[in-house]
């Protein structure tokens, strides 16, 4: 049996259609349709996952739940004036640099609502 990418890629198809999920695909030269999440993957794993030898699932969960909340939480990021996607109840976001409209990357709408 072949475990290569191919079987994976049908396995995912076949649990999609089973759950009702769409699976929607970049078009073909077009790599910018998907940066943001490439780049948030490449983070997570030079950040996570090449950095710890872990010894269970439990182990991963936690050390995931753990850097996450701390990206989203307390790492400035360059896109938002070097704040973090949550910022403190204190901070104000100039009203330029919030993320607005149906192409918000990472679905920070609902936290970074306007600030005048």
């Amino acid at each position: 049996m072949d475990n290569g990418p191919e079987s994976v890629a049908k396995a995912l198809a076949d649990w999609a259609a089973a759950k009702g999920i769409t699976l929607v695909h970049i078009q073909p030269g077009k790599p910018t349709q998907n940066a943001y999440i490439e780049r948030f993957n490449r983070t997570f794993r030079t950040e996570v996952l090449d950095c710890y030898v872990f010894e269970s699932l439990q182990e991963v969960r936690a050390m995931a739940a753990d850097w996450l909340h701390r990206y989203n939480h307390e790492r400035p990021h360059e896109a938002l004036g070097r704040i973090p996607p949550i910022p403190l109840p204190h901070v104000t976001i100039p009203k330029h640099l919030l993320l607005t409209g149906s192409g918000v990357r990472g679905g920070f709408t609902e936290v970074l609502s306007a600030v005048e």
